[in-house]
């Protein structure tokens, strides 16, 4: 059975277009570190997350990465397929595991070209996205490791829907832009008031409004823009919808 009515992005779309896409959808596990698209490389597949995030990610030369930007079940993984473009400088892979819906790009492109409203509705959330980037660009500039953590913490935590989900310092090191003792420090700190637990590289969340209190305001900016441009989520938190019902 392929679920749908997860990941925000499709939710969204008119029944019509929903149900043009549904025979092309399929259901896959998304494994910790699967690559979803290589930086340069051609992308065949597009993903719509439902309970897993992804990373976007940029090499340098050196081999050091940094995480540019996470996507969840509020989007997809395939945004150069809705510019227009068949690659992209970065690379992309699962940094929580989960599950979601694979779609062939050339399907993608047809839908795109076939409905306005799916195409508005894909650069709406195109649009979202880099208003998160961006928004994540300045927290690094500005805010401490501490608060940036809470930020990545809440959004993780809206996409999983699940108090408890996989944590590495690796990847936290990565999207913090940081060493990983310092990151080590941030965890120790929120551990020490009674937020969160981290055991064994796994996170579980104790007490969400304390989280939000230590948390800048990039958190609520950016998820007021994916509300503004995609609305508000409709059944998120609903058991998923299979194809036939």
């Amino acid at each position: 059975m392929i679920q749908s009515r997860r990941n925000r992005l499709l939710e969204m779309l008119p029944r019509d277009d929903l149900n043009r896409l549904r025979p092309h959808l399929h259901s896959v596990v998304l494994d910790y570190k699967m690559p979803l698209y290589e930086a340069f490389e051609p992308i065949h597949e597009v993903y719509f997350p439902v309970d897993g995030v992804a990373s976007l990610v940029s090499t340098m030369a050196d081999g050091s990465s940094a995480e540019i930007g996470t996507i969840g079940n509020e989007g997809i993984v395939g945004t150069p397929i809705i510019l227009g473009d068949t690659v992209a400088p970065t690379n992309v892979y699962v940094q929580v595991p989960g599950h979601g819906l694979q779609m062939k790009a050339e399907i993608l492109r047809q839908a795109l070209q076939q409905s306005a409203t799916t195409r508005i509705l894909m650069l709406h959330y195109v649009h979202a996205f880099f208003n998160q980037v961006a928004q994540s660009a300045v927290c690094n500039h500005f805010h401490s490791i501490e608060q940036r953590c809470c930020r990545w913490l809440l959004m993780t935590h809206d996409r999983v829907q699940a108090e408890d989900f996989l944590l590495t310092q690796e990847f936290l090191a990565m999207m913090l832009g940081a060493r990983r003792s310092s990151v080590t420090e941030a965890a120790k700190k929120l551990k020490q008031r009674n937020l969160i637990t981290y055991v064994r590289g796994h996170v579980t969340i104790l007490d969400r409004p304390g989280i939000e209190r230590c948390s800048c305001e990039c958190y609520a900016i950016s998820k007021g823009e994916y509300d503004r441009l995609l609305g508000e989520p409709k059944g998120l938190d609903a058991r998923p919808v299979s194809a036939d019902g």
